[in-house]
């Protein structure tokens, strides 16, 4: 059974660094996509992150250069190093992962991702 855990929010000022994890059990990482999906107050949930079933990243234009994702294949652990924050980047953070595709690339179709965590909170104070 697919399950999805994250974990490693918390407040941090303009300019810090967190670290998200997300334990994705029960989900084949070789055929599929997973990725860091966040949500801010009033906003649409947005693609941050994605790795597709090849190991292919790919960032939303805000995060470039700022965010790193990777994956810890042994433990199949999807991490999210997040560097240099602001406050346009508080939101709730969830990990999510579309078992039936195998290719993606942000943007992505949110609707397809079938298997979501409970989210882990993202605060930044200036």
């Amino acid at each position: 059974q697919e399950r999805m855990v994250e974990s490693g929010g918390g407040s941090v000022q303009v300019g810090g660094s967190l670290r998200l994890s997300c334990s994705a059990s029960g989900v084949t990482a070789s055929r599929s996509c997973m990725g860091w999906f966040r949500q801010a107050p009033g906003k649409e949930r947005e693609a941050v992150a994605i790795i597709d079933a090849g190991g292919g990243t790919s960032y939303a234009d805000p995060v470039k250069g700022r965010f790193t994702l990777s994956h810890d294949m042994a433990r199949n652990t999807l991490s999210l190093q997040m560097n240099n924050l602001t406050p346009e980047d508080t939101g709730m953070y969830y990990c999510a992962a579309n078992t039936r595709i195998t290719h993606c690339t942000v943007p992505v179709d949110i609707q397809h991702f079938g298997y979501w965590g409970q989210g882990t909170q993202v605060t930044v104070s200036s």
